[in-house]
């Protein structure tokens, strides 16, 4: 069973892009004076249609309308955009398409008009393709039907242009006129064989050359070093594949997410009752490195973070056999980098406490950080949620003597959620703002306000020493003055003339997600308190809303 497991996890890798089997986009935020939550579905084949949703929170908005925004074409050379119809029955949902024409990092660009004025907002989309569609059986049966007959018809005209259709009326074909019109059919078939044949061949081709921009993820091989008694987290960037030069450079042009090159995520399988945020750094173009965390011995399921220069993000994946520890000394690890011991998923309550044990929870229930501080998730026990349909998971957070506790920023953000699947073949990392990657999205924001038609690339050398130097400069940084800086750079805080004034900050953090499948899932919330990272552990079971 075990074995099946990690087949089953490897499997999905072959479709995994900027997550692990949980493609769909969900963004809560602010356009202008309105709140949108915002659902989109990217297609799996490119050129193809995103399906997108909107809920307008606040106001009556008249107009909502969608465009998409490619990282290289920019704003200049974006299409129009498409008015979103109204749903019925509901004045504050609207629903379209954008079509998705270019492969890569993209974006959808929503504006909305109505009772308090205009507003927009960027919502950063991966359009890749992956899958190549199948033709229906019954449709490919009644097309080789039609095209035999469509043959047949062919030649026996060609055969017929040439005999019967010059007779006159009461003539008779000739010998001669029966010898050319059986020649004539002989070269009609050979020219439309041939025709076919090219048809073929071009399809073929045409086909082949798509499964080259079918998306392959980035691999990496992950290891555990000792190094001076401590255990080194490592991971490889596999450019074994790698033919194109672009692509190599593509390792020099990765930015910071979260103030960040890298985050990593290790979930002890089967039972996922360890688990670890780490932020390793880069050692080299391919090498990244990160003191472990004092995890138990057992084999995990890894899943890294990283995000390129255009936006584009991925994860990646791998497996990992953690070693037991040769001696018990307590690791020293970054003070933003969090692991926690938790109970089985499939054994509930079965965990001996210890500092770093937490006990799983489910939604309506509380579970209690190692600091006494709690978290409660909204919701009713013993209610399964629906796959595919968007949720606002909210959590509130409480002191141990239970007033209500304000979250201090943890990167640049009031919390963070992991959500894998029983199987591994669910992970994302969530964000009070949606599914998507923060850098992807001021990314956008930057390109949209370039005016340039085509992306000007830099020097891949030149950008990567900038970006060592700025993440050198944030490590230099108090801890306060880091997370003041990164919640300025991703918008979470914006500079008035009276001084900083924050969002909505209340001990209620919302994460939008919608669950891809059913099955049973565990979600990490992780916060800050006290200025310590905390994590808290729930369980829920989803199910099929097709099958209800």
């Amino acid at each position: 069973m075990k074995n099946l497991l990690f087949i089953l996890f490897l499997a999905v890798t072959s479709i995994a892009n900027a997550h692990v089997g949980s493609s769909d986009v969900q963004m809560q935020g602010q356009a202008g004076p309105y709140k949108l939550l915002v659902s989109i579905q990217p297609p799996d084949v490119i050129p193809g249609t995103a399906q997108i949703t909107v809920f307008v929170e606040n106001g009556e908005a008249q107009k909502v309308t969608a465009r998409p925004i490619y990282f290289y074409s920019g704003d200049k050379g974006a299409p129009s955009a498409d008015e979103l119809t109204k749903a019925p029955n509901q004045s504050a949902q609207f629903t379209g398409v954008v079509w998705l024409m270019e492969w890569g990092s993209s974006s959808a660009q929503i504006q909305i008009e109505g009772d308090k004025g205009k507003g927009e907002i960027i919502v950063p989309i991966i359009a890749v393709s992956t899958a190549q569609r199948d033709m229906p059986k019954q449709l490919g049966i009644g097309l080789s039907i039609l095209g035999v007959l469509l043959f047949l018809l062919m030649i026996t005209t060609i055969g017929a242009s040439v005999s019967d259709g010059i007779l006159k009326p009461g003539e008779v074909l000739s010998k001669v006129q029966k010898r050319r019109r059986w020649i004539n059919m002989g070269i009609a078939t050979v020219v439309c064989s041939v025709i076919l044949y090219g048809g073929s061949s071009w399809w073929d081709s045409w086909a082949a050359d798509y499964q080259q921009w079918i998306y392959k993820p980035t691999k990496g091989n992950t290891a555990v070093l000792v190094e001076k008694d401590q255990r080194v987290f490592e991971l490889k960037i596999d450019t074994t594949e790698w033919k194109s030069q672009r692509k190599g450079s593509m390792l020099s042009m990765l930015v910071p997410d979260h103030g960040k090159l890298m985050h990593a995520f290790l979930i002890r399988t089967p039972g996922l009752d360890a688990f670890a945020h780490i932020h390793p750094e880069r050692k080299d173009s391919a090498t990244f490195t990160a003191d472990l965390p004092n995890l138990p011995a057992g084999k995990y399921l890894v899943y890294a973070d990283i995000v390129q220069y255009s936006g584009f993000a991925e994860t990646i994946v791998d497996t990992l056999e953690i070693p037991e520890k040769t001696n018990n000394s307590e690791t020293e690890i970054s003070s933003e980098d969090t692991y926690v011991i938790t109970d089985p998923i499939d054994a509930p309550g079965r965990v001996p406490l210890d500092a770093n044990v937490v006990i799983c929870g489910k939604p309506g229930t509380k579970t209690v950080f190692k600091d006494g501080s709690y978290a409660i998730w909204e919701g009713k026990p013993d209610k399964p949620l629906e796959a595919g349909k968007p949720y606002l998971l909210n959590f509130e957070i409480f002191n141990p003597d239970g007033t209500p506790c304000l979250p201090e920023p943890y990167l640049g953000m009031t919390g963070h959620v992991a959500v894998v699947r029983s199987d591994g073949s669910v992970y994302i990392h969530l964000h009070p703002s949606g599914t998507f990657s923060m850098a992807a999205e001021q990314t956008f924001k930057t390109r949209i306000s370039d005016t340039a038609k085509v992306a000007r690339r830099p020097s891949p050398q030149i950008f990567r020493d900038s970006v060592d130097s700025y993440l050198a400069s944030l490590k230099s940084m108090s801890v306060a003055q880091r997370e003041e800086q990164l919640m300025t750079e991703m918008g979470m805080y914006e500079l008035k003339t009276d001084g900083m004034m924050g969002m909505e900050h209340t001990n209620q953090i919302s994460f939008p997600y919608s669950f891809p499948k059913e099955g049973r899932y565990r979600i990490f919330l992780q916060v800050k308190r006290n200025e310590q990272v905390l994590t808290g552990v729930f369980d829920v079971r989803v199910n099929d809303a097709t099958a209800l």
